[in-house]
């Protein structure tokens, strides 16, 4: 077979995905500049100046490229069409040892996202009779060629992409990549490619997402690349409906009216300015105490507990223990994270035995599922009291506790990248909100955030709190027994009507005479008159 261009591919082998070529028109302009293919007229390299910010076009094949294209732009069609193309019209085999094979990857935030190029992959390959014959062996995550290629999809983590010979990588959305075991999984994931395709001449990275914040991997390569007429890597922006004509302008117009800055960066590829990083890498490192992941319990130190219920199915239950030091110090001394699936009812108990061992007798909770937490901890003798502050109150009140370097932190790396994931949103009523981005979780950071924040409000002597909320438990358990017992001594009227026993006990429940009405006077007159 001899070796055609993308764009004569696209045109014959590949033609039934591309019949209307008037709404491809743009991807066709993007894959010349890409490849090093000249554009056809001036239409295109206004389009290309358009996008890149670059004046002339590059007259060879481009090794980096980055797509920040709007939400249905058709971004996963041509990842797809240039991952098909490179598996069956390049020859890698003169670059590979005996036995190796180059390997195709794409990847997205799960094998999920991926899948859905990698069903484009299959069907551009299976369903063009002279490629079909190609296909070896065939598996739910990778296709094998004879001619020594795998297309292969992998969730984006930074170790699995180790260990691999990489002619070309795919990343899908890269803004939204997330990882609870870094703060930053798509700079140490592209870390991981780079050297697994240092020895294949011409192996090709290509980025592709809607953007996102301005931070990240994607933020990074728009900001150092777009309009640099010799930058090694092309960047290419467009919104949505320059790519693909066919999405409705009142689809568009809908997302505009209901949240502009929204649909700004879905559909106008623009990055979006009212999100921010809300604590930063530093401030994070700083407050970690290195190799610490947990702090017995001390005598006569006042403890507090927070914790974030969940049911189980979605959401980690976790929970967090600090206290104050004397020179306002806060200490995170313990957290746990139970993720689901798991049954609830079991992490209560073992909740409820952490809080005993640091002598607490309450715990401070967000107020999901009602009266559910508050009874089942009951059950296990804590108190369980709804937090006062929503979760984005507690956020912004640990946030000039942690930039003070009030806060130590255990040295827990789930934890700490759910920190760095937090974002600060500007609403359109001007009102901040703080949360997790798309996709990640905070299910830590919460309670470390509700346990530093009511830690730092805590005020009285430095003596056991738990030892007083237990005093209180105590005291009140006694209480109600009496109570109890009272009620159970008590004789019931239909048993006991006409008896002495009644008699008495309505004397007791009579109403006593009132002194002040008595003499018409106040107390302090009753007073004043009993004074010799």
């Amino acid at each position: 077979m001899t070796d055609p261009t993308i764009i004569q591919a696209a045109e014959t082998i590949f033609a039934p995905w591309f019949r209307d070529r008037a709404t491809w028109c743009a991807w066709f302009t993007f894959l010349r500049a890409l490849f090093g293919i000249p554009l056809v007229d001036n239409g295109e390299l206004a389009l290309f100046r358009e996008c890149t910010g670059r004046a002339a076009a590059p007259l060879l094949p481009i090794n980096e490229a980055w797509l920040i294209c709007g939400r249905r732009a058709g971004k996963s069609m041509i990842l797809a069409l240039i991952a098909v193309f490179l598996a069956t019209c390049r020859e890698w085999r003169p670059h590979l040892s005996p036995g190796e094979r180059g390997t195709i990857l794409i990847l997205a935030a799960d094998r999920r996202q991926a899948r859905t190029i990698f069903r484009y992959c299959r069907a551009l390959l299976l369903e063009v009779p002279e490629l079909a014959g190609l296909v070896e062996r065939e598996t739910a995550d990778a296709i094998d060629l004879s001619n020594g290629v795998t297309i292969e999809v992998l969730a984006a983590n930074f170790r699995g992409v180790r260990g691999y010979s990489i002619v070309a990588a795919l990343c899908d959305e890269t803004a939204f990549w997330r990882n609870e075991e870094s703060a930053n999984p798509d700079t140490e994931i592209l870390a991981a490619l780079r050297p697994a395709m240092a020895t294949i001449p011409g192996a090709m990275l290509l980025c592709a997402s809607s953007p996102y914040a301005r931070r990240g991997a994607l933020w990074e390569a728009y900001r150092r690349h777009y309009g640099r007429d010799d930058a090694p890597a092309l960047i290419w922006r467009a919104p949505t409906r320059v790519m693909n004509p066919t999405v409705p302008e009142a689809v568009i117009a809908e997302a505009y009216e209901r949240d502009p800055a929204s649909a700004a960066a879905e559909y106008g590829a623009e990055f979006r300015s009212d999100v921010e990083t809300f604590l930063s890498r530093e401030v994070i490192d700083a407050a970690v105490v290195p190799d610490r992941h947990e702090l017995p319990p001390v005598a006569g130190v006042r403890y507090i507990g927070f914790t974030d219920p969940s049911g189980g199915s979605a959401d980690s239950f976790t929970i967090a223990v600090a206290h104050r030091e004397d020179d306002g110090r806060i200490v995170v001394d313990a957290i746990r994270e139970r993720i689901p699936p798991f049954s609830p009812e079991a992490i209560v108990v073992e909740f409820a035995d952490l809080l005993k061992t640091y002598n607490l007798r309450e715990v401070t909770g967000d107020r999901y599922g009602g009266e559910w937490p508050r009874e089942r901890f009951r059950e296990h003798g804590i108190e369980y009291r709804p937090a006062e502050r929503a979760k984005s109150d507690l956020y912004g009140e640990m946030l000039p506790l942690m930039n003070a370097a009030r806060v130590e932190l255990p040295d827990q790396p789930r934890l700490l990248s759910q920190l760095a994931g937090l974002e600060r949103r500007t609403a359109r009523g001007g009102r901040d909100s703080i949360d997790h981005g798309p996709g990640a979780h905070d299910d830590l950071a919460n309670v470390v955030a509700g346990a530093v924040v009511v830690a730092a409000g805590a005020d009285g002597p430095v003596m056991n709190r738990g030892l007083w909320g237990f005093i209180r438990g105590q005291a009140a358990e006694i209480a109600a027994e009496e109570k109890a017992s009272a009620e159970e001594r008590r004789p019931k009227p239909e048993a006991a009507r006409g008896s002495l026993e009644w008699a008495e006990h309505l004397a007791e429940q009579r109403p006593k005479a009132d002194p002040e009405a008595m003499l018409g006077g106040s107390p302090e007159d009753m007073e004043t008159i009993a004074m010799p």
